[in-house]
């Protein structure tokens, strides 16, 4: 890939290939037991859209505007660094009925090539493992993560149906729990993927898990891409989706770059932020 981008800091100025950005970050180097690293990435409209919401259906879905080439070769690269995936049912759900491509295997296209080579190089046997979150339980597994060998985990809280529990643990997938109520919250799902061994996680999920991210003060790092655009809509999702965060959603900028050429001219900048959280100091 020999397309470019400028970076405006810490360094402004100085032009470099977009392939390799984020694998310079050496994400791969960071997470223990003790102090697991935590990581999200998300594209936004320069109003803050992620996704708008369909009036007739109440369904959310990606603009097509948002989505580059370029991006995704980003969002790419912060996955091969990963030793576990966070994903959620909802996801799997619109995976299944056609909605979404299956994102949860890296390096396995031939324009990803390099990135499968750079994991081998590293040290990376095989793909991530993949932690689903869901309250309901209710979702299809697709059979990629079958097929790539991939270990499966099913995180869920304490309200779920014992019902539906023990059909996935019939199933040989272990069933985790993260949470007293019904909602599976980011505290405990990140000490219950650390104690099995995984302590990397990106976290390919929506704003209702960022937020627990950000109020339990989980979350490492947040990387942002924001195209230059106004995407507008009454009805949408931005980053988080709860009450007012206050000092849990403190934030240091990290890098910065801009990319001219892209989503369809318009532009847009690659930031990444390290989470300071209440007490000023690095999630």
């Amino acid at each position: 890939m020999t397309d470019t981008i400028l970076a405006l800091y810490p360094e402004p100025g100085i032009e470099r290939p977009l392939a390799g950005t984020y694998l310079a970050h050496n994400l791969h180097e960071l997470g223990t037991r003790e102090r697991p690293f935590v990581y999200a990435n998300f594209v936004s409209s320069i109003d803050g859209r992620i996704a708008v919401v369909e009036a007739h259906t109440g369904e959310s879905y990606v603009l097509e505007e948002l989505a580059s080439g370029h991006d995704w070769r980003l969002f790419q690269e912060l996955q091969a660094q990963a030793t576990c995936l966070v994903t959620h049912g909802g996801y799997l759900r619109a995976l299944a009925a056609g909605k979404f491509s299956d994102i949860l295997q890296v390096g396995i296209s031939e324009q990803a090539a390099d990135i499968g080579d750079w994991r081998q190089a590293h040290g990376f046997t095989g793909q991530p493992a993949v932690a689903v979150v869901s309250a309901s339980l209710n979702f299809p597994l697709p059979p990629s993560l079958e097929a790539h060998g991939q270990t499966v985990y099913i995180i869920t809280a304490h309200g779920a149906s014992a019902d539906r529990v023990r059909a996935w643990e019939r199933r040989g997938y272990p069933v985790l729990f993260a949470g007293a109520g019904a909602r599976v919250e980011g505290g405990p799902l990140v000490k219950v993927l650390t104690q099995l061994g995984y302590h990397r996680l990106y976290l390919l999920t929506g704003p209702t898990m960022l937020d627990t991210m950000f109020r339990d003060g989980v979350l490492s790092r947040l990387y942002l891409t924001i195209t230059h655009q106004v995407i507008g809509g009454e009805k949408f999702h931005t980053l988080v989706s709860g009450p007012v965060l206050g000092g849990a959603g403190r934030l240091r900028l990290r890098t910065l770059f801009y990319d001219a050429a892209a989503p369809k001219g318009t532009g847009q900048w690659f930031a990444s932020f390290d989470v300071r959280g209440r007490d000023g100091a690095p999630g």
